[in-house]
Parts: C-alpha cells; structure tokens; sequence
C-alpha cells in the first residue's frame, strides 16, 4: 500500500502564535515556561492537523526556536566561543544560547556580554528563508548536546503518532557552514561529524522510531567531486545504524548526481518531481525496487491547487515498478506554505477554489495515495472530479490576461533597457547635482513601525479611521523620521515606509493582477513572517503608488530624499507567482509597471530614487546550467525599470543577505549607480567578490546588522568600512546599515545611527 507523508510542517502557527510568543519572550513579557507551553501546543495541533488530513508518517524535527539548521547547530555542539558563557552549569546550550546566535547577545535575551555578534544569517537555497550559517573551526569538536529533537519524539509518541523524525544530513550541514579562523576544507570534518549522526540515529531507535528523514538538498547542486565521493563514504558509514533512512531531496533535480543518490545504502529517496518532472522515469530505472522510493507531486512553495489526475498519471508508473514501496508526498517542507485556506473568508470565491495551502496540500497528499491504493474508495472519484472543475475555471476565467499588457510587452526594445549615457558620465553629473560629502550616509529605506503605526494601520483598513485620518497619522510619522534624520546629519534621508505594510505587498495592493490573503503567513526566519501576494493575471499598474507620500517628505528638508520601490524580481519572487506563463513574462509586466512609478518620481523632483532587488540572488538556478538564461532576463527585467530617468537620477538598489560571488557580473549589468548590501555579519567577507572583480560603480557596504537588537559601535563600523576601502576606492563608498529597520525599535535604531554618522565623519577625517 502507498504511504502519505510530509517533509515538513510550518511551524509559526495559523495566527503566528510562535512569533508572538518569541517577541514576547524577548521583551521579559513570557516567562520560558510559557514559551515553552506554546511551542508543545503548536507541535501538537500541527501533528493533529496533518493526521486528520490523511498523512501516515508525521514529522517530527520541523519545529524550531529561531531555525531548524540552528537547532542542528545545538544539537551537533557546534557553538562558537563568544557565546559559551551562555552555556549552563553542565556547559550545555539554553535556549539563551540560541537566541544568542541567532539575534547577538544582549541583556534582554541572556546575560552575555553585548559585543556578542549574532551568526551569519543567509537564504536557504532558492527561497526566502533565512538560516543561520553554521560556524566551524580548524579544531572543530561535535558532541550530542540538545535534548530537542528526543523530546519532540517522546511528545509525539504519547499523543499516539506514528513519527518520521526530520535531520539536516551530514553533507548538507557542512556544505552550508563556513569555515572561521585558519583557512581548511570543511570536510575534514567528517569523520568526526558522523559518530555523533550515529549517536542521534541509535537514540532515536531506541525511542522506537523506525524510519528517520535525512535532508540532503545539495544532492540537486553542482557537487565538486570530493563532495559526492564523500556522501559514499558518509553512509557507508551510517548504515550500520539500525534505523531505516529516507534521504530527501528537493528543490531541484538530482541530474548527474542521479546515479550516486540511487545507490547510496539508504533505505529510501525522495525526490522532488515538481522542480524537475523528468527526473522521475530516470529514478525509476535506476532505484532498486526494494528501496523506498518517495515522490515529491503537491508543490510545496506554491498555492495553486495540485492537478491530481496529472499527478496521479505521474505515480502509476512508479506503482507499477515500486508497489508497496511507493511514498507520495509534498515537494519538499511546507514550511514556505501558508498554513490553512480555510480560514480564508474574504478571498474571491473563485480564486479561492483555485488554491491550497500546508492543510489542503496534506489532503491532496492523501487523495493520491488513496487513488493509488483503491481508485474506488470514498471520495476519491470525487477529489479528481473536483480538481478538473478546478483546472477547467482557472482556463475559463476571463480575469487572468489582459490584452493592454501583452501589447505593451510586445512593443518593448533593446533601448528600453539602456540608460542614456555610461555610468562614468553619469555619476559626475550626479555628484555635481547632489553635492554629497565624502562616505555619504543613508538607511536602507525603512524606520520602525510603532504600535502607533501598526494601529492606525488597523483602524483605517477596518473602518475605524477615515482616509484623511490616516493621512495625518501617516504624515506625523514620516515628519518625525525625518527630524530624527536631519538631527543625526544623514546625507540621504528617507521617509521611513510608515505607511507600507510590507515591501512587496504594499506594491502589490497598487497593482492589478495581484491577489491578497489575510492569513496566509509564511515564515522569513525566527519570528519574521511575510504575507506573499498571489499572482493570478496580468500585471499593470492604475496609477501612482508612491509618489505623494515622497513628495510631501521631501517638502519637509533641504536634504536629499531618496524614493523607495521593490524591483520587478523581488516582487515576483516573493510572491506566490503565476504556473501558467513564466517567470520571465511576469518579471516584465512588473519592470514596466515600476518604470512607470521611477519616471513619475522623477518628475516629481526626486533625485535618487532606489528599487530594491533583495531577492535577485535567491532566484538564482541551483544549477549553473541554467544560471544564464535567469540572470538574462533578471538583468533585464531591473533595466527596464530603471532605464527611463534622466542621467542626473540616481538608480540606488538594494540586495541582503545573499552570496555574490557567483553573480557579480550579473549585478554589474544592472547599472544601477548605487548598490547598498549586507556585509556586516559576514565581516565584509562578502566584498572578496568585489575586490576580485573590479566593480565599476558606487556601493554601500552595510556597517551593521539590523537583525540584531545589538548597537554595535562606532569603531566596529569604522574597522568594517576600513576593510571595505581596502577593496574598493574610498570615493566610491556609501555608509549604509545591512538592511531597513522596520523591526527595530526607536531607542536601538537612534543609538546605532548616532554612530553610523560618527563613523562617516572619522572617516572622512581619516581619509581626507
């Protein structure tokens, strides 16, 4: 018989009670008991939900404090020394010891010292999660030191589960570490690494589990050689541990990896058949049939509903070879999926039957492995009759194209994509216009969102507070931004987004073509959640979406104001995006919607203007094959936004937490003037990409981490910016934190800035 599982649950809660709790926590509000209860609810109720939908083998190993990578981090010791004097009586981690890597060290979350830098914070492959980068040394040891995973697995089993606890597998843990301190290949560390995987594996066993999933997601990358030899010796290794292994891969297709991760001495294989459908006829020539094979059909990052017939086409030839050895499943973790529709009840009736989240997507699950199992048995004709009606009014609807926009992307050409002059001509224009001193300073465009803020936001969506209200609170807010800016001597100031509720869903209020939930939270990383749009038809925009807020700012000072957009990748990426024309064709109706907001803001007087591509290097192919045909339009899609000003607009973007190495050309192509990105928890690591290829424009190296509540001080900056101009020439460099500060708080964000200007002035004095 067919099995059902899941890769992966998300963990926030329905109404986000983790993150509140966290954040309550954090501010001495939450005693760690009741942080604790919280977390047992929600472990509970997500069990509960998956098994009423139908799922056999429930995960367990999903949840996490902050995130699941720093919780293997815990569990495997791996724990850097600035923060052992966290570690309890018995030398082992606190939940204080997390919070301490994840946010930095500060007195409202332990009793560390403040100059505690958190971990290095980056993407989780191609998606919009962020993990804790693991941080090994030379000397590196590994001891089994976090009770968490064991306890969860003792919760589920008295709840009366059957339970598939969920590793990250020894490869892809030190894949996506980096090495600290004296310079060695990573996996040196192996053979130490692995008595520790059969120290978790034997406990597990001896708690009565039977099978345990081992996340190895590399397996879909371009694995240099002594990687893939390495996974044959791992689990050669690891197959005397008496436990059966599913390993999982996803996000991409196993491809010239194929042939190792099919005779790997597992007990099974998961793969993802929605990234990469072919794969499946490869797999199935290839695994032997007394293994497990796991199929991966119901999108787990994606909201449109599963087409089960298609689908279920998919599965019969994997039942005919596999049988009782078939396992149907998500795609990969639902952790990037919203949590229940159901709860949705001011979606469009019939855009809402077109959709699934985590909860639909566990159904869907079950409904092929019914089909599989008894095609016959109660509604199972009817979920297939249903999901044909649905595909049938998705192909009917009349609301999806429009022919306005698909004229306008026909008339586009290769000068639209073409600023006026090079930007060695340009920037000396700007420069004579903007008059800017030496290491100008700016934020990255956001200021804290008060509860004032997020009240009035509350009561004017509900009725509460008229338009004209909210104008004025709105307006008080950005006055108050700007004294603040004008008083710390900013150079470039911003309005502070305060009437944004999010940088991509803002926008896509604006624009027709987008759809919006209220519920339908998704996880960024620790208690950060984003709300992702759904793009369901064609792009275009009304009217004007930011330039009256920018104007009335920029009445308020002799300053420079900088205007803010999200660029056309960005806002595609972190929406739920259309499956029915490509991402290419999207990106581009987004560019010229944007277009058309840069040349209003232009004509409005604003002389810098920045569109934020935070997401350009997450959207990256995971392999290289396909790298350039993405970069090619991504490229592409920024230019045809920004290409239209005059040469005297500044073009500022933005990028976070990512790796450029690897794309550096491509980010050069986009031309903007000014690139601001986050290099100060990488310890402007991330600049090697720019000191080894001459980067011809102006960037801003962020000076500080804004994930942290920590107020690093003006020497930290000063010795970052130092490094910077080691690489880069001195007249080319902004000052700039890591990323916006809606997160933060007044007091902190002042305090940080103080410095950040005291910085810029020491360097300037410094270099003059």
């Amino acid at each position: 018989m067919a099995l059902a599982h899941t890769l992966g649950f998300p963990r926030i809660g329905a109404d986000r009670e983790l993150k509140k709790a966290l954040e309550a926590y954090w501010k001495g509000d939450l005693a760690q008991a009741e942080l604790q209860t919280v977390g047992r609810e929600l472990r509970a109720r997500h069990w509960q939900l998956q098994k009423d939908a139908g799922i056999d083998l429930l995960p367990v190993g999903d949840f996490a404090w902050y995130d699941q990578v720093l919780s293997h981090t815990l569990a495997l010791g791996v724990i850097p020394p600035r923060f052992h004097d966290t570690l309890n009586d018995q030398d082992r981690p606190t939940l204080d010891t997390l919070f301490a890597m994840a946010r930095g060290a500060t007195a409202s979350c332990c009793n560390a010292d403040h100059g505690q830098h958190a971990q290095e914070l980056t993407k989780w492959f191609d998606t919009n999660y962020h993990y804790l980068v693991p941080e090994f040394s030379i000397d590196q040891t590994f001891a089994l030191n976090w009770e968490q995973l064991f306890d969860e697995v003792d919760e589920a089993h008295a709840l009366g589960h059957r339970v598939k606890p969920v590793i990250i597998g020894p490869l892809t843990y030190l894949w996506l570490g980096k090495a600290k301190g004296a310079e060695f290949d990573r996996l040196d560390l192996l053979e130490r690494l692995l008595p520790v995987y059969g120290e978790i594996l034997n406990r597990l066993k001896a708690q009565g589990v039977e099978w345990v999933q081992i996340d190895e997601p590399i397996l879909t990358l371009d694995l240099p050689l002594a990687w893939r030899s390495a996974f044959e010796r791992a689990y050669h290794i690891l197959q005397y541990s008496p436990l059966k292994k599913l390993v999982a891969t996803y996000f991409s297709g196993l491809q010239d990896n194929l042939g190792l991760a099919v005779s790997l001495p597992v007990d099974g294989l998961h793969i993802d058949a929605v990234r990469d459908p072919e794969q499946l006829g490869q797999v199935l020539d290839r695994l032997p049939t007394y293994k497990i094979l796991s199929v991966g059909l119901v999108n787990g990052r994606n909201v449109w509903r599963c087409e089960l017939e298609q689908a279920l086409a998919q599965l019969q030839p994997a039942q005919e070879r596999f049988g009782d050895n078939l396992w149907v499943s998500t795609s990969c973790s639902l952790l990037h999926s919203p949590v229940d529709l159901e709860r949705e009840d001011r979606l469009d009736p019939e855009l809402k039957n077109w959709l699934a989240f985590a909860v639909q997507k566990c159904g869907e699950v079950a409904v092929l492995r019914d089909a599989l199992n008894d095609p016959q048995a109660p509604g199972v004709q009817q979920a297939l009759a249903a999901s044909r009606e649905v595909q049938a009014s998705r192909a009917a609807s009349g609301r999806i194209h429009k022919p306005e926009v698909q004229a306008r992307l026909a008339a586009i050409t290769p000068q639209d994509s073409q600023r006026r002059s090079p930007f060695a001509e340009r920037i000396e224009r700007q420069r004579a216009q903007l008059k800017l001193p030496a290491f100008p300073t700016t934020s990255i465009g956001s200021f804290p969102q008060t509860p004032a803020i997020r009240l009035a936001r509350q009561a004017h969506k509900h009725g509460k507070l008229s338009a004209n209200d909210y104008q004025d609170a709105m307006h008080s807010e950005i006055r108050h931004a700007v004294e603040i800016q004008e008083r710390l001597g900013l150079d470039v100031l911003v309005h502070g987004e305060a009437e944004r509720n999010d940088m991509v869903e803002y926008f896509a209020e604006q624009l027709d073509g987008y759809a919006f939930t209220r519920f339908g939270w998704v996880q960024s990383y620790g208690s950060r959640c984003v709300k992702p749009a759904i793009i369901y038809g064609d792009i275009s925009r009304p009217g004007a979406m930011t330039v009256d807020w920018i104007r009335y700012a920029q009445g308020l000072t002799d300053k420079v104001m900088k205007g803010m957009l999200t660029g056309p990748v960005t806002m595609l990426m972190w929406s739920f995006p259309r499956e029915d024309v490509s991402r290419r064709v999207q990106a581009q109706q987004l560019a010229l919607a944007l277009r058309d907001e840069v040349l209003d803001l232009e004509e409005a007087g604003i002389r810098i203007v920045q569109i934020d591509e935070a997401a350009f290097r997450e959207g990256l192919p995971l392999r290289r094959a396909q790298w350039q045909e993405y970069l090619g339009w991504a490229v592409e899609a920024f230019r045809l936004s920004a290409s239209g000003v005059r040469d005297e607009t500044q073009i500022h973007t933005h990028m976070c937490y990512s790796e450029f190495n690897d794309v550096i050309l491509a980010i050069a192509a986009m031309d903007a003037d000014v690139i601001t990105i986050e290099t100060s928890r990488s310890d402007m690591e991330l600049l090697d990409a720019f000191e080894a290829f001459e980067y011809p424009n102006d960037i801003g190296p962020g000076v500080y981490d804004i994930h942290s509540p920590r107020v690093p001080d003006t020497a930290e900056m000063v010795a970052l910016m130092s490094k910077a101009v080691q690489r880069i020439p001195a007249e080319r460099l902004w000052i700039n934190p890591d990323c916006g500060l809606k997160t933060r708080a007044w007091p902190e964000t002042e305090a940080a800035l103080v410095n950040m200007v005291a910085a810029a002035r020491q360097l300037r004095s410094q270099l003059a």
